[in-house]
């Protein structure tokens, strides 16, 4: 019933995150310290792979079957954090016709040109605020435009609230511990991604639009997510196509956009930058622009 045999492994994913909330909300408290912080760790882990497969099943449906898409929609909507659907106008259609150039309401320099801790943690606001307005209006749009989309739709948001409350009147603790934090740090996680993703790129390059995470642990776990690039230049390819995509074209990057480490970049550039200045990102959009000037 997958549309390709290598979303096994998002099967898998689906699976540990359904039964690792299942096995935390009714054994949680019963878990020796030593056991519970690897496991809810591991959870949070799972939470942000949730976000890695929404915005993949939004490009390329999981299943053959449309009953089962539309049941991958709205499982992915209780574990993400919000419906889903809301991918498409802010990410499908505008973040990927306007790649972190003005037009684009995730783009990364709104406010600011720098690349520090501040604007990291302060960029998955600021770009929520400049989405939700956009989702909200593709939400009413869709009505005039397919009936039968905007009830689709409209589940996603009936399911998540559903979901949300009924695990708040079980338990609003374990709600908040097991529900309510790991959706989102899932939201959360997947803006950060985008965030470093291209930040201090050159938008109008062909090539250096966006940075790639090129760590075969971190791409096992984000399913291939890492490899920026080549999903933007093929954005209907398989999550599983996209190393080979990437082989194509890596000759072609600038290499300082083709980071091994996840985490050694992460480190270097918001952490030791502090201290080490020479470590600081530097943004090939501002260079660009100074030569033009």
């Amino acid at each position: 019933m997958l549309k390709n045999k290598n979303d096994i492994r998002s099967v898998a994913f689906m699976l540990i995150i359904s039964v690792s909330f299942y096995l935390l909300w009714n054994y949680g408290s019963t878990i020796p310290l030593w056991a519970y912080i690897p496991a809810y760790a591991g959870y949070m882990v799972m939470a942000v792979t949730v976000s890695v497969m929404a915005h993949n099943h939004n490009h390329v449906n999981m299943w053959k079957n449309n009953l089962m898409n539309i049941f991958q929609d709205n499982w992915l909507t209780v574990f993400y954090g919000f419906p889903v659907f809301a991918w498409i106008p802010t990410h499908n259609t505008n973040h990927h016709t306007h790649v972190n150039t003005k037009e684009d309401y995730t783009k990364t320099w709104r406010y600011s040109e720098k690349n520090n801790l501040l604007t990291l943690l302060t960029y998955p606001s600021v770009s929520t605020k400049f989405q939700m307005g956009v989702v909200w209006d593709y939400y009413k749009a869709t009505y005039n435009v397919s009936k039968k989309k905007f009830w689709l739709n409209t589940l996603q948001f009936l399911v998540l609230v559903t979901w949300i409350a009924a695990f708040a009147l079980l338990d609003w603790r374990k709600a908040i511990a097991y529900v309510i934090i790991p959706q989102q740090f899932s939201t959360f996680s997947v803006l950060i991604f985008n965030y470093l993703q291209h930040v201090h790129g050159d938008e109008e390059h062909e090539y250096n639009n966006s940075r790639n995470f090129t760590g075969k642990m971190v791409n096992f776990i984000l399913l291939n997510n890492g490899i920026h690039l080549a999903h933007h230049k093929h954005p209907s390819q398989h999550w599983s196509e996209l190393p080979e995509a990437h082989k194509a074209i890596e000759s072609n990057i600038d290499p300082s956009l083709n980071e091994k480490s996840f985490w050694g970049y992460l480190f270097r550039t918001y952490i030791f930058s502090i201290f080490v200045p020479s470590l600081r990102s530097k943004s090939m959009r501002v260079a660009r622009i100074n030569s033009e000037s």
